[in-house]
């Protein structure tokens, strides 16, 4: 599960850099998010996901709740983080201009 939010992360990432022309170029961004992003976001979640179950072993329905929520408010956090840099003049708002309006944005 943590494996495939990282990667379902990385490539949203990827694409929406692409798309907003951030970075040097692809090859370099793909660098960054194959061999730091992926790995630094697998870990993390990871961790939580250990701990998670860890303080709540006995109650399983609360338990699969509190996973969701957390790895989901994770990545949501960690997309925020790099979402940021996304402002170029390909998009101002930092938007991609694929993004549907009915999803929030990622973002603090």
């Amino acid at each position: 599960m943590a494996l495939l939010l990282a990667v379902s992360a990385a490539t949203l990432l990827g694409r929406s850099w692409s798309a907003c022309d951030v970075g040097v170029n692809n090859a370099a961004n793909s660098g960054f998010l194959l061999w730091l992003f992926i790995p630094g976001l697998w870990t993390v979640l990871l961790l939580l996901w250990a701990a998670v179950g860890a303080l709540l072993e006995n109650r399983p329905p609360l338990r699969t709740l509190a996973l969701a929520v957390t790895l989901l408010g994770a990545v949501w956090c960690v997309i925020s983080i790099f979402w940021e840099f996304s402002v170029t003049p390909a998009c101002p708002s930092g938007v991609p201009p694929w993004w549907p309006s009915f999803i929030p944005t990622p973002g603090f």
